[in-house]
């Protein structure tokens, strides 16, 4: 059984969808459809025959762009390879035989339906369902990577276990090179354990505004390195910029994705808003502490590691605001995020790596 699974959303999502990937690799070849960013979470994994990328922003945007992408499935589809040039002998129909959507986007779905895949799945909660031929219960009641793990089961299957809907990751040994050499010129103590910030987030009230006095905190026990991309560069220099020389190391947009996984894997704890990095942490199973604040753990989109836990006002009667996080606090105030003090998230730390 040859499979696409199509995920081209956020790079936690692409992260959670991994489950799925490898329960379906169990079964047969996987090809992947994701963003130029998603194809860089999704290298090296031995569960994946190809990844091929929809840039639906540059290279893919428009109706040329729509029909080359649609082109490249139906080649890797029949051929087992963007680059084959002689066809698969022996698939069923000698093409996909489902395709997982994993997004839920009309765009998607649309693509999917082009290229002539016969099965279609889906949730049943999605924009696109109607271009679906099987469509999955959505369950709110469970962590996201769970739910797309189901996209690839009965209804009827035995629940996961732990291990089954655990994110992956594969960092090469360039990227493990990488890591270590920043922390090599970083950091003076290196035998002394580090924890990773993630102050970052593309949604602005999702950013927690206390990390630099979290970091003094944190610095009279362990060193400090800032996790981030090229967005967090200028926060992560101003945390650094609060410590002791030679104690803090700002990683922010000087590492590749699967080189800040590499790091969060080496780190004693993690501290992050709701975004991408916990969902690193997860797939290295690094404890976490996860600020909530718009958006909660609720919506299935939580640390998933060991030992980890969650910072947030569960009894603000606004929040949760938003599936997302808006970038400004609809009423004003930000108290979500405001009222999280840096000793209360410190004090949460301390129980988590204790």
């Amino acid at each position: 059984m040859s499979s696409l699974v199509v995920q081209t959303s956020f790079l936690g999502d692409v992260v959670l969808t991994t489950p799925l990937i490898a329960e379906l690799a169990t079964r047969g070849p996987v090809d992947v459809l994701t963003t130029p960013e998603g194809s860089a979470i999704l290298s090296n994994n031995p569960s994946i025959r190809n990844v091929m990328v929809f840039d639906r922003r540059e290279a893919d945007r428009g109706i040329f762009g729509f029909a080359r992408t649609v082109g490249r499935i139906r080649h890797a589809g029949l051929y087992g390879s963007p680059e084959a040039s002689e066809p698969i002998q022996n698939t069923t129909n000698g093409f996909y035989d489902a395709a997982y959507l994993a997004q839920g986007s009309f765009r998607g779905a649309l693509l999917v339906l082009a290229t002539g895949i016969r099965t279609r799945i889906g949730f049943n909660t999605s924009e696109a369902r109607w271009l679906y031929t099987d469509r999955v219960e959505y369950r709110p009641d469970r962590h996201h990577a769970e739910r797309l793990w189901w996209l690839s089961m009965s209804a009827c299957a035995d629940p996961p276990l732990p291990e089954q809907i655990a994110p992956r990751l594969f960092p090469s040994a360039d990227d493990d090179r990488a890591a270590d050499a920043l922390l090599r010129a970083n950091l003076v103590d290196r035998a002394r354990p580090f924890i990773a910030l993630a102050p970052g987030s593309a949604w602005g009230t999702k950013r927690w505004p206390f990390y630099p006095e979290l970091a003094v905190r944190i610095a009279s026990e362990f060193n400090v390195v800032v996790v981030g991309g090229k967005g967090d560069v200028a926060t992560g220099d101003m945390i650094i910029s609060r410590l002791p020389q030679g104690c803090g190391a700002n990683a922010a947009g000087r590492l590749g994705i699967l080189a800040s996984a590499a790091l969060i894997g080496r780190a004693a704890a993690l501290v992050s808003n709701d975004s991408a990095p916990q969902h690193l942490a997860s797939a290295t199973n690094t404890p976490t502490v996860s600020v909530f604040g718009p958006t909660v753990p609720q919506f299935g989109f939580g640390p998933l590691a060991r030992g980890s836990t969650v910072a947030g006002r569960d009894s603000l009667a606004c929040r949760p605001c938003d599936r997302h996080g808006p970038q400004r606090c609809p009423l004003g105030h930000w108290r979500c995020m405001r009222e999280l003090s840096s000793d209360y998230v410190f004090d949460l730390l301390t129980q988590t790596h204790s």
